[in-house]
């Protein structure tokens, strides 16, 4: 039988090709935290949340919306005493909410990024039309219109094609995508 992996060590096997171990190697000292420029707009500091892995506590790391909120500035990297890369665990934390569908229901976050991963996976390039709709009604009815106006203005002036344009060798994408997503290379 095989043994049960903590969340610890699952987050680990997540990000496998960093050394060392993000959550292993962090030091606590908050400096990732005082670095972050939106640490204020996170419901836990990412120090925090390196503490919350260490301790096990996986259903409130995913229901946080650090990692979401993270704006991949790179500076708590950047500053970081032990060279850890924080904002690449941030990163693994949404594919791992992702992978597992345990992302918090309220964020728009979520299901932006499996909406862009889907397109991505489908046609190789990012098609702003396609993401609207994870996001388009938190404005209400002004919110909609305000984006319709943009999406216009973006159409008449070339900025935006009205269909997505596929990449060659979506195939080889795919499989490549397979290759280093947890998601098997599904959105």
């Amino acid at each position: 039988m095989a043994a049960r992996v903590d969340f610890e060590a699952e987050i680990a096997h997540l990000l496998y090709a960093m050394k060392p171990n993000p959550v292993q190697a962090c030091l606590q000292c908050g400096t990732c935290s005082a670095a972050c420029p939106v640490a204020s707009h996170m419901d836990h500091s990412p120090r925090q949340l390196i503490a919350m892995i260490r301790a096990g506590e996986k259903e409130a790391v995913l229901a946080s919306n650090t990692c979401w909120a993270c704006a991949a500035c790179y500076e708590c990297t950047a500053r970081c005493p032990a060279g850890i890369d924080v904002a690449r665990l941030m990163y693994g934390l949404k594919r791992y909410a992702i992978w597992r569908r345990r992302a918090a229901p309220a964020l728009i976050a979520p299901e932006f990024s499996r909406r862009f991963m889907r397109m991505v996976t489908l046609t190789g390039r990012s098609w702003e039309p396609a993401l609207a709709p994870s996001y388009l009604w938190r404005g209400g009815v002004r919110g909609v219109l305000e984006e319709g106006r943009m999406a216009l203005a973006l159409i008449l002036r070339g900025r935006m094609p009205l269909w997505p344009r596929r990449i060659r060798h979506r195939q080889a994408f795919r499989a490549m995508l397979r290759e280093i997503l947890p998601t098997g290379g599904r959105a």
